[in-house]
């Protein structure tokens, strides 16, 4: 009841939002409350469905540590931040889950940020500060030609700060985590420091430094776990000798409903992430309408990780691995149970840009990034935590060389009936990836077991026709034609044969239609379609790896996912607010997934296709500037949405269920009290539903570790600016401690505080 109700809190806020307005709308005395905001650099004749939120809005509204904090109170958004510093931030929309990462674009300044390199390998946020974003926007579909295929799902746009004259400034953050799982308590710190230098010179050269440092160190993320057959009934141990009595176990119950204990926090849980970036843009404007741009992009992580036991002997010692016994049930661990592992990565950005801006006629725009990995190693030990440290064998994976690199080029038009748009896009992902077995496992110099490696290149040409062809109508034709194709797939194993895949080419057509009507001042009605095409990536296509207890399949001859998608909005803007209802479908023929399954040893995750699955949903957006109080604020938006698989031939049990990681309800609803200019208060209710991650639905179990929970988090933050140019928070995220999570444990109750000073 409780779950049900916080929801239509939501929609109550809404329904506040029409009344409110229409009384102010009533009296003419009263003002509109307005936010200085970043322009938009969306296109202006955008089909989609949209959300977003300026620089002055987060501050007032978010505790954000992290870019992709930005996102998580927008409609039908999940984040998959488990922990600040996450470098597998993934993101999920209204059709798909956070393990479906190629469904999501994300662009900072129109330069590629989206990592298809990996199943996990979420947007490379870290090549953003926080302090730099000066707008963040996100579209909804595959309904603008302008996107690649990959934007089916969702395309999210971040502004950065640009100077227009000598600026700066400096921010310190720091977080303190209160988190305590399985009778296992601690607190986790975090620290970040940014600093932003630019000048725009008479010459017209301008520039922009910014260099950001993180130290952050997350809770656990995960435990060692030994789960019961249906009986009841835990595995026999094995090995020879008696077993150690200890204490410390922990039984509970699983996702599947079954029992199973807890031995304590492993597979390198806790992990010490420290971060760099530096970023150096210049830009240079030749005229009033001519201007270039030169980014080059730096980040550096080294990342060490720990592990718990929660067991003790007799004497009070910690227990690590072996044949232990509480006295009830006995267990063997393996040498490898807490075993940790190191991380160092260092990549790199470079893009560059130029664009007309004439006043009439044609005007054109180039975009170009090449991002590299430089250097990543992740080196693992195979014995526990104590022993780790003196060094012994272990593995180590190397993705040194792999990266991508994209290209836009357009040119368009802006006339009083027609808005014409031409462009091509390009872009080519590769990855190369070896792993060795080390004698030391502290290095990575060792003996190469087994290497995967591809390449995947997509070429797009488009065009989009914004037609004004009523005073009160418009209409956007669209069309994308892209060509895919995939090579040099490999994967060597030593000893052992060595496939080479074959090249692979295929082709898409993707039309794009929306009709919109102004039946007044206030209101615009808009129907959309689209088609869109997402191919499969590197990753899926060749990334199939046996490393220690578990096992990814690829599929070279994966189908692309081909989404038809159909939207119907309408939008009601008052004095002092707006409101939005937005009905949807999403109907995807060959869905992409990646089935992980914990349920057998070793774990094999089998990347295939789903026939087709379905989605279809109910968005409501809404905000207010004045809720009759002076200074108070409101917004609020609530998703219903209910995905559906309907075809897959390759897992008859599935049909008919709910689709992976897309909960029914999602809806975040925002307070905001500013009586004057030097402070405000802010707090946000977010709430989302239990979700299935196993796409037969057997999870049911789902607020317990392992499983996908509800979310029902409240944040809360103070905003002072004692001074011009100060600026002082502190807030509260999760104020409620709610324990939730997306198989890893999310952060318990986090303290917050910032201070910032501009000039």
């Amino acid at each position: 009841m409780t779950s049900t109700l916080r929801p239509m809190a939501v929609a109550i806020s809404l329904a506040l939002t029409i009344h409110y307005a229409h009384a102010d709308d009533e009296d003419p005395a009263l003002q509109t409350v307005t936010v200085n905001s970043a322009r938009s650099t969306l296109d202006r004749d955008l089909p989609n469905t949209s959300a977003s939120k300026t620089q002055e809005e987060l501050r007032q509204q978010q505790n954000i540590f992290n870019p992709e904090d930005a996102l998580r109170n927008l409609p039908s958004m999940s984040i998959r931040k488990r922990y600040s510093g996450d470098r597998n931030a993934l993101v999920g929309g209204r059709s798909f889950s956070t393990t479906q990462a190629p469904r999501a674009l994300v662009y900072m300044d129109g330069y590629l940020l989206s990592n298809f390199l990996g199943r996990f390998d979420a947007p490379r946020w870290n090549m953003i500060a926080p302090e730099e974003m000066t707008r963040i926007d996100v579209i909804y579909g595959p309904f603008s030609a302008l996107y690649p295929g990959n934007a089916i799902g969702t395309t999210i746009a971040i502004t950065t700060s640009r100077p227009s004259g000598f600026s700066g400034s400096v921010r310190i953050a720091g977080q303190d985590q209160n988190y305590s799982q399985y009778g296992d308590h601690d607190h986790y710190r975090n620290y970040q420091a940014s600093a932003l230098l630019a000048d725009k010179l008479a010459s017209g050269l301008w520039y922009k430094l910014m260099i950001n440092h993180q130290d952050a160190t997350s809770q656990p993320m995960g435990y060692y776990a030994v789960n019961a057959n249906a009986a009841g009934a835990f595995p026999s141990a094995t090995g020879s000798g008696a077993a150690t009595p200890v204490s410390g176990i922990v039984y509970d119950t699983n996702a599947f409903g079954m029992r199973r204990a807890i031995f304590g926090a492993n597979a390198g849980a806790i992990d010490n992430t420290i971060q760099n970036t530096g970023k150096l843009t210049l830009g240079y404007d030749f005229s009033p309408t001519i201007s270039t741009e030169a980014l080059l992009a730096w980040w550096d992580n080294d990342s060490k990780t720990s592990n718990r036991s929660f067991l003790r002997d007799a004497a009070g010692n910690a227990v690590w691995s072996g044949k232990v016994s509480d006295g009830v049930n006995t267990f063997t661990l393996p040498a490898s149970t807490f075993a940790p592992y190191t991380r160092d990565e260092r990549h790199a950005l470079l893009g560059l840009s130029a664009k007309t801006r004439n006043r009439s006629g044609w005007n054109a725009s180039v975009n170009a990034s090449v991002y590299r990995i430089l250097d990543d190693v992740q080196r693992n030990a195979s014995t526990s935590d104590p022993m780790a440290a003196n060094g012994g064998a272990g593995t180590a994976v190397v993705r040194d060389g792999s990266g991508f690199e994209s290209l836009d080029a357009s040119i368009n038009r802006a006339g009083d009936t027609h808005s014409l748009t031409f462009g091509v896009h390009a872009d080519t992902y590769t990855l190369k990836q070896a792993m060795r077995t080390t004698i030391d496992w502290r290095n990575a110099n060792g003996v190469e077991t087994q290497y995967v490696g591809g390449e995947t290149r997509i070429l797009a040409i488009y065009g989009q026709d914004a037609w004004h062809f009523a005073p009160q109508w418009h209409a956007v034709f669209g069309l994308r034609a892209e060509s895919w194709q995939a090579s040099d797939g490999v994967q060597r194993i030593t000893p052992g044969a060595t496939v080479n895949y074959q090249r692979r080419s295929e082709q898409a057509w993707s039309p794009k239609l929306s009709v919109a009507w102004d039946a007044d001042a206030g209101t615009t009605l808009r129907a959309s379609f689209g088609r869109g095409t997402r191919f499969g990536t590197v990753a899926e296509l060749f990334q199939g790896t046996a490393a220690g207890s578990s096992i990814t399949i690829n599929d070279p001859n994966l189908k692309p996912e081909r989404s038809t998608a159909l939207e119907l909005s309408a939008e009601q803007r008052y004095t002092l607010g707006s409101l939005r209802a937005s009905m949807f479908q999403d109907d995807i023929r060959n869905t992409i997934w990646s089935q992980l399954n914990l349920n057998v040893f070793p774990i094999v995750t089998n990347v295939q296709n789903v026939g087709r699955v379905r989605t279809r949903g109910l968005e409501l957006a809404g905000q207010i500037d004045r809720l009759g109080i002076p200074g108070l604020s409101a917004e609020a938006n609530i998703a219903f949405s209910k995905s559906t698989i309907l075809e897959n031939d390759n897992y008859l049990p599935s049909v008919g269920k709910n689709w992976s990681r897309v909960p029914r309800v999602r809806s975040a609803t925002t307070l905001v009290y500013a009586p004057a200019d030097t402070w405000s208060l802010s707090a946000t209710y977010r709430y989302s539903g239990p979700q299935f991650n196993e796409i037969n639905n057997t999870d049911y179990n789902t607020d317990v570790y392992g499983g996908v929970s509800r979310v029902r988090q409240l944040d809360a933050r103070l905003l002072l600016k004692p001074a011009k140019g100060t600026e002082l928070a502190i807030g509260v995220d999760n104020l409620n401690n709610n324990r939730a999570y997306q198989l890893h444990p999310y952060p318990g109750r986090t303290l917050f505080a910032e201070a910032r000073y501009a000039f």
